[in-house]
């Protein structure tokens, strides 16, 4: 039986969309997660949302605790994790609104737990991550996405840097060099201890501004992130609805 777990929100959260929606507080031994839980229902299915940044977005990238995150969702027995986030174009042809279903990641953070196994007193533990997002849960997103009429990638490197701030035009290019496709805060830890928790996780990346490798253009900003992600938020909303009954 699927129960899904959401990370990041974007309006499912909302009564008219989650069934007997309630919420429901947690703790966990690495702690409390950003947000009480939200669990419900989308056509039938069990659903755990978790606000990401916390209810008011009020945790920066950093202060995110990832591992009780993860911790809360798995103790919910959520058998798949999608998550949602914003990010920035590192190439062209992504532009803004545009969907990318992540396949890779390049993990810049530099101040994040980012292991359940910080000890190896009862063995070694070394998780494989040559592939961190689920291909099944991935061709599923692609495919519903593209039904329902939205620009897709279907694959794409993400790189997550540290934050809050943004990156300087030097990182931006270097970024482009590595061969990242998109830029965020987020996905890097939790598809870690999503893969150590075994949990299916796979991350939904929408296209909001083009970092500031662009120099055509303006350089991004909090404000124009906004703008471009309420704009689209309902495609994301609709994606995550209509994919959830195709979820084996």
């Amino acid at each position: 039986m699927v129960r899904l777990g959401i990370i990041g929100g974007s309006g499912l959260d909302d009564p008219k969309i989650l069934q007997d929606a309630k919420d429901i507080g947690v703790d966990t031994p690495y702690g409390k997660p950003s947000s009480a839980l939200t669990v419900g229902k989308i056509g039938g299915v069990d659903v755990v949302v978790l606000a990401r940044h916390g209810k008011k977005h009020q945790f920066s990238p950093t202060q995110v605790n990832y591992r009780a995150n993860i911790h809360a969702l798995m103790a919910r027995d959520v058998t798949h994790i999608i998550a949602t986030t914003a990010c920035g174009s590192l190439k062209e042809e992504i532009g803004r609104g545009d969907i990318v279903i992540v396949d890779q990641f390049i993990d810049f953070t530099r101040h994040r737990k980012i292991t359940f196994h910080e000890s190896f007193e009862n063995g070694a533990a070394h998780t494989s991550m040559a592939e961190p997002f689920d291909a099944g849960l991935r061709a599923v997103l692609y495919e519903t996405s593209r039904e329902l009429g939205f620009k897709t990638h279907r694959k794409g490197t993400v790189i997550t840097i540290e934050g809050p701030r943004f990156s300087t035009r030097a990182e931006s290019k270097m970024f482009r060099k590595w061969g990242a496709d998109v830029i965020n805060m987020s996905v890097a830890p939790e598809a870690i201890l999503a893969g150590e928790a075994g949990i299916p996780y796979a991350a939904v990346a929408m296209s909001t501004d083009y970092d500031c490798w662009k120099e055509d253009e303006e350089a991004v900003s909090w404000e124009e992130i906004l703008k471009v992600f309420n704009k689209n938020a309902d495609n994301v909303k609709r994606l995550l609805i209509n994919v959830i009954s195709k979820i084996r």
